[in-house]
């Protein structure tokens, strides 16, 4: 039996980046004898085991066959007889078919060194195509390396685009097509995720709402950039900067889908476009089956964006009423979620604009601290209850409201 180290633990170090995991693959050894050492079996497609002490994965050297449309329509072989070469060869990008060995000489059959020099994501054989996850996996890989000056191969390119032009996208589960998102939006850069999706064909399958936007139009003075596709990818850019919330950056990703269904005759405004958004943000996270959380914080920030850069100039019961739909009381967090997306908007444009601060959202913040400041118990003791309570906290927090803006106002 011999056991090598393999995959993202080689790619990273090599990379100089932290290893936070590790992986192993096992040649000349069966499930039995695998059992007889300790290892538990965890694998349902194929023989994968949790190390007795470690809890770290140790899969049996396998092959695969195509047997079926989809990401899991395969026929896995697992046998002693199955080399290490063979087991690397099944791999998607060269930089993740490299082995090391117990001591410590690398095995690289297929390039990886190279390529990681070279700074290639790369397919390891033409096999990659029968994979169509392996679109969404070179895109999330983009978003994560992109920083070190990552591109995907041509060749890669091209097999990516066969891949979206035929069926198999169509055939990835929601689970999976989300999970890649999510990881590719904790990424560093994010709006690679989308920009290699769209080179290769594969936006439009998967996220037709968000393809759609690019060639769209808009006001050259509010956005220099004009085409709503690149404002996105500027906004992107922003929040990566901003936060590392993948739920921030969703947001962020889908609070303009309403632009791309703006009437031709109004163009380039787009009046409207915060509700012409909501059923388009509603049918994304329910067709990729997106978490509670990700999707009441994308409806909000779709739905009032533009309240939020304009907060200044709106009357006091807008505000109140803002601020009841952000549920500043009972959700904090959900304030500097939405003020940090709405920044990336603001900031998500071309020229000087993006530099600008974001004095909305400083200003929302401080008024919130001043509202949240006050107490019910006053009232309670005046004996105020239901609805006479409720009405006298709004009255009190429109007078606080309206002292925010007499006091900032000119600042």
């Amino acid at each position: 039996m011999e056991i090598y180290l393999v995959g993202g633990a080689i790619r990273d170090r090599l990379l100089g980046l932290p290893v936070t995991e590790r992986d192993w693959v096992v040649v000349g050894s069966t499930p039995e004898a695998m059992r007889a050492r300790g290892f538990r079996a965890v694998g349902r497609d194929f023989p994968v085991f949790l190390h007795p002490e470690t809890g770290e994965e140790y899969a049996l050297a396998r092959t695969e066959r195509k047997t079926g449309p989809g990401h899991g329509g395969f026929a896995f072989h697992a046998a002693p007889e199955v080399t290490l070469e063979a087991d690397l060869r099944r791999r998607d990008l060269t930089i993740n078919a490299i082995a090391e060995a117990p001591d410590g000489t690398l095995i690289d059959p297929y390039g990886g060194r190279r390529d990681l020099e070279r700074r290639l994501l790369r397919h390891v054989s033409g096999a990659f195509v029968e994979d169509p996850l392996r679109v969404l996996r070179v895109a999330r890989f983009a978003a994560r390396f992109q920083p070190q000056g990552f591109q995907v191969a041509p060749e890669t390119r091209e097999l990516m685009a066969q891949i979206a032009a035929g069926d198999e996208l169509r055939q990835l589960s929601a689970e999976r097509i989300w999970t890649e998102t999510q990881r590719a939006l904790a990424a560093a850069a994010p709006r690679a995720f989308v920009s290699v999706l769209r080179d290769c064909g594969a936006l439009r399958v998967l996220f037709p709402e968000i393809d759609a936007l690019f060639g769209v139009p808009q006001r050259a003075d509010y956005h220099p950039e004009v085409d709503t596709g690149v404002h996105l990818l500027l906004a992107l850019d922003r929040a990566a900067e901003l936060t590392p919330e993948p739920l921030i950056r969703f947001a962020v990703l889908v609070h303009d889908l309403g632009k791309a269904v703006t009437p031709a005759e109004i163009l380039p405004r787009h009046i409207g476009h915060e509700r012409a958004g909501l059923p388009l943000v509603e049918e994304v996270c329910a067709r990729l089956r997106v978490p509670g959380e990700y999707r009441r914080l994308a409806l909000l920030v779709t739905r009032l964006h533009l309240q939020c850069h304009k907060a200044r100039e709106l009357r006091p019961d807008t505000l109140l009423q803002l601020f009841r739909d952000l549920d500043i009381y009972r959700r904090p967090q959900t304030l500097e979620h939405f003020l940090l997306a709405c920044e990336a908007d603001a900031r998500g444009r071309g020229g000087t604009l993006g530099a600008r601060r974001y004095a909305a959202g400083d200003w929302l913040r401080a008024l919130a601290a001043r509202l949240r400041a006050l107490r019910a118990q006053p009232h309670l003791e005046a004996g105020l209850q239901g609805a006479e309570l409720a009405a006298a906290l709004d009255t009190e927090r429109r007078a606080v409201i309206a002292a925010h803006q007499r006091e900032t106002r000119g600042a």
